[in-house]
């Protein structure tokens, strides 16, 4: 499951963007206060099994798994 913490953001909005034309399964996370519970302190940031990764890191993960289908 990925979820995607976001303010909604330009960045936010692109990365979002990508996980629909993707057809990936998600879900969003907007509460700031449970972002801040888990560390996070910035966004967007998407998790992947546990896994934590800023926009740039986002992106390189969807062009991975884009080539990898």
């Amino acid at each position: 499951m990925i979820t995607l913490y976001s303010t909604n953001c330009p960045k936010c909005k692109i990365l979002e963007s990508k996980l629909i034309q993707q057809g990936i399964s998600y879900r969003v996370v907007y509460d700031v206060d449970e972002m801040k519970a888990l560390g996070i302190t910035s966004a967007p940031t998407m998790v992947v099994n546990e896994q934590c990764y800023d926009f740039n890191g986002s992106i390189k993960f969807l062009r991975g798994y884009a080539n990898a289908e």
